[in-house]
């Protein structure tokens, strides 16, 4: 075992992270469709949310590595059999070449496991599948809804929850999607030919998983490997594996200050990495290096929770604040808001952690890189303009307000 006992080390470690996202280099994948379609295989997925105040989750961590990444190209992927939706920890898309590994859970959720919910109109479902395979393509809106009364977004209508089952089951995948409507198919009609449908085996699934996390996180725990998974069979097998690849060699183990102990490839400490570029990176709370609030918290020092879900008046930062990375640390968050009929990105607040000095940052170089991370935002957004409407650390506010003038 190693134990990484100072910040020198720590820094290592956060780049040997940073790196295996897809977050150092400028454009680690290429650019436009080829690249969005390498950076989800090297990720293994991107979560699809639905919160819209800024583009969504999944586009915006694509954007995020990949120059030129258009928001519909992610359809064009799904529609050209490049990757599918389905259930990781969360709603999501995934290669196409990871189907395989999608068979345990959707054969659980057929073989009675609860997903949504526990009641299934069976006679429904069957109706529909029936519709499906005469008629193809179904959007939930396309089946009328008798009742006149909605309860909420959980009160989905039987066609939707009918629809949703057979999709989680196997039966149904997404073969496009129209705005942000998805539109169900037959899964025989929507795999492309050659594609492995072979259930694997639970060793076969840890193997995966491994690989996987291995690839795109650089270093890995127990707990993060099987995140938000209620698999204790497949949780065993990769504690199992996990031991036997230290036996060997292959994996070595290490602690950090706070005693945590993550797994690396042997030898991984000791490759060169690259430098540290000056770019600031306006981040997704969705993103793949931000979604394990944990492994966060320990690796970057940088606790943070998305709002959205918090009470209005408990919230420190806003609705839906965005993190800043800078320099391989986060150095900030900030809540925005696309005012799409006005062309305008709203900053609701702008939060920079304290003491910036710690980490020998020079403040104008930080707004400089804000500056120019905001632009490139703003065109993503499809905005023309930008508003600041708060800025918590003062003594940065006059300089970020003359900076975002400048752009226009």
């Amino acid at each position: 075992m190693i134990i990484i006992k100072n910040q020198s080390d720590m820094a290592r470690l956060r780049r040997i992270a940073l790196l295996s996202q897809g977050l150092l280099p400028a454009k680690p994948f290429g650019k436009s469709v080829k690249g969005a379609h390498k950076a989800i295989e090297h990720l293994g997925y991107v979560q699809i949310d639905t919160i819209s105040v800024v583009e969504r989750a999944h586009n915006h961590v694509l954007y995020s590595r990949v120059p030129n990444f258009k928001p519909e190209m992610m359809n064009q992927m799904l529609a050209s059999g490049d990757v599918f939706e389905y259930w990781s920890h969360a709603a999501a898309f995934l290669p196409m070449a990871d189907y395989r590994f999608s068979l345990p859970y959707k054969h659980a959720i057929k073989s009675g496991q609860t997903h949504w919910y526990k009641a299934r109109d069976e006679k429904l479902m069957a109706e529909l599948l029936a519709r499906i395979k005469s008629d193809g393509p179904l959007r939930s809106r396309d089946v009328e809804d008798k009742r006149t009364k909605q309860a909420g977004w959980w009160d989905w209508k039987p066609a939707k929850k009918a629809l949703e089952q057979l999709y989680m089951q196997g039966d149904l995948m997404v073969s496009r999607r129209e705005g942000f409507q998805k539109v169900y198919d037959l899964t025989e009609r929507v795999l492309p030919s050659g594609v492995n449908t072979q259930m694997p085996s639970v060793i076969e699934f840890a193997t995966h998983l491994l690989a996987q996390q291995l690839r795109c996180h650089g270093l890995v725990s127990l707990k993060g490997l099987t995140y938000l998974r209620r698999n204790t069979e497949l949780r065993e097998a990769v504690k199992k594996l996990i031991n036997e690849r230290l036996a060997a060699g292959d994996l070595t183990e290490i602690q950090l200050p706070t005693g945590e102990r993550y797994f690396i490839e042997a030898g991984a400490l000791e490759r060169r990495l690259p430098r540290l570029n000056d770019r600031l990176m306006i981040l997704s709370p969705f993103d793949n290096v931000v979604i394990q609030r944990d492994r966060l918290k320990v690796l970057f020092d940088f606790d943070y929770q998305i709002e959205c879900y918090v009470p209005a008046a408990k919230r420190k930062y806003g609705y839906f604040s965005l993190p800043l990375l800078y320099r391989g640390k986060f150095i900030g968050r900030m809540d925005s808001k696309a005012h799409r009929k006005e062309r305008r990105l709203e900053i609701k607040m702008l939060h920079l952690e304290h003491p910036l000095e710690r980490h020998n940052y020079d403040q104008d170089a930080i707004n400089v890189a804000f500056i120019k991370a905001l632009k490139s935002f703003m065109i993503f957004q499809s905005c023309d303009s930008i508003t600041l409407t708060e800025v918590q650390s003062k003594s940065s506010a006059e300089a970020l307000y003359s900076g975002i003038k400048s752009l226009f």
